[in-house]
């Protein structure tokens, strides 16, 4: 593990400015609007060579600790007291203000190293304001431009102490592991695999997105399954802003530990609803969030149903390739449950016919119920995701699927179908040989899609089918 460094200020002073420079790419949302961060985000730096995770913060505000801003607050302490040191940003053009000097008394009493950042230094607009920053009692500042990015080499010159001390008590911990006694461990022999499914070890970790429209429950589902309180959460609509990945291990049913890495993402409105700016980037994050999982988990949420922006985010990912799977949370407050449950499926078949027989789950992030069910359905699906079936093999199915029903021959012209090869998975895609193709119609692919799902244990994950005519050496090229 990367040591961890953290920043932490009042709302607005360029926090995820500095992050976004320190990871070398926009990955946190940056607007004028202050307090658009909200939960913590985990990046790797790379200052100069020094590497080290970065902590981004929401602004620190002194509020109620039952209210958003003071749950927010609440997150900011827990990232700076297991960081080994905190990166304490100041606003040098506005100058010191009240909270600066609030902040500053409690990381004064923390037992964290405090780097004391002035930023927004470039030009002389913000000597005054660097000048007032002594008065703190954190020593010298750093004067920093995080939009330009001066002053990096003087950050890495403070940071390179605490970095290196964290790296040697780590070491040594591991020189102490090390020296332990040595236990016999009896491993069993890996069973065969099958030559076209990887195995977990060559997928690697999980990539398990969380999306749905607001307040269905993601950031608490997620809190649930990592047993703490990482994500803020509330009856706020709207709390998630930008979509935070977390790396998490799984236990199976027989007890292996297993890499899982979460995104939280922002709630999904109707396009039409959306006007706010910041909402707009939000999404966006959230629609990436897609682009990049591997199993996306749609979270509905049971006293409301199933609604058509629901079918829509559905849609999307499906678009995308990416796997899905249904969850409907809330499911303990649920009324007449198996009315609606039947009611989801017939509309989700309905709705989404080009994958008839999504995994339909249902959950509660309040009490737990149904989680393990639906991680073991995403790497179970995700395994269907990634499967690769011998040209053989695909052509004996191929060869049937034929002889069950022919293909049409339109215009009297028959329309000749040759074999079958799939070209790749993640998602899983095939190419059909033909002549005549242009003709084929729609119905007989999904005939053929239907079958590759349902015959060749793809579920319910998106399929590809592309067609391919041979080129006639004998067809005279226009203008020729």
């Amino acid at each position: 593990m990367l040591p961890e460094i953290v920043i932490v200020g009042r709302p607005n002073v360029g926090k995820s400015t500095l992050f976004n420079r320190l990871v070398g790419k926009k990955i946190a949302l940056v607007d004028d609007q202050p307090g658009v961060t909200r939960d913590r985000r985990f990046g790797e730096a790379d200052l100069l060579g020094l590497k080290f995770q970065i902590v981004d913060t929401a602004g620190y505000e002194d509020e109620d600790a039952a209210s958003l801003p003071g749950r927010m607050r609440q997150q900011t302490e827990a990232a700076v007291g297991s960081a080994v040191a905190a990166l304490f940003v100041i606003d040098a053009r506005a100058g010191l203000t009240p909270l600066d000097e609030e902040i500053a008394r409690w990381l004064r009493v923390s037992n964290t190293p405090v780097i004391l950042v002035a930023n927004k230094a470039e030009g002389r607009a913000g000597e005054s304001g660097i000048m007032e920053s002594y008065g703190l009692g954190l020593g010298d500042p750093l004067a920093l431009s995080a939009e330009h990015g001066e002053g990096l080499a003087d950050l890495f010159a403070a940071l390179r102490p605490h970095i290196e001390q964290a790296e040697e008590a780590s070491v040594l911990a591991g020189e102490e592991l090390l020296s332990q006694p040595k236990v016999d461990v009896v491993i069993a022999p890996d069973a065969p695999d099958i030559e076209f499914v990887p195995s977990e070890e060559e997928l690697g970790a999980l990539q398990l997105a969380v999306v749905g429209r607001p307040n269905a429950g993601k950031s608490t589902l997620i809190n649930r399954l990592l047993g703490e309180d990482r994500l803020i959460t509330g009856p706020e609509a709207g709390i998630t802003r930008d979509s935070i990945a977390i790396d998490w291990e799984w236990q199976d049913g027989e007890g292996a530990m297993r890499p899982v890495k979460l995104i939280d993402t922002a709630g999904m409105r109707k396009k039409a609803k959306v006007t706010d700016k910041l909402e707009k980037l939000s999404v966006a994050d959230a629609r990436r969030a897609i682009d990049f999982a591997e199993v996306v988990v749609l979270l509905l949420d049971a006293t409301k149903g199933l609604e058509v922006q629901d079918l829509k985010i559905a849609d999307r990912v499906l678009q995308e390739g990416r796997a899905l799977i249904i969850a409907i949370n809330k499911w303990d407050v649920a009324e007449d449950a198996s009315y609606l449950y039947n009611g989801i499926r017939e509309a989700l078949n309905e709705g989404l016919a080009q994958v008839r027989g999504l995994p339909v789950i249902t959950v509660s992030a309040a009490t737990g119920k149904g989680l393990d069910q639906m991680i073991q359905a995403a790497f179970t699906v995700r395994r269907s995701w990634s499967r690769r079936i011998p040209t053989a093999m695909l052509n004996r199915w191929f060869d049937d699927a034929l002889a069950r029903t022919p293909p049409p021959a339109p215009g009297g012209k028959r329309i000749k179908l040759r074999f079958i090869t799939q070209a790749k998975i993640r998602p899983p895609g095939f190419v059909l040989f033909g002549t005549r193709l242009d003709s084929l119609p729609e119905s007989y692919k999904r005939y053929l899609i239907n079958g590759i799902r349902r015959d060749l244990g793809f579920d319910a994950v998106p399929v590809r089918l592309n067609l391919r005519s041979p080129k006639n050496p004998y067809h005279k090229s226009q203008g020729s």
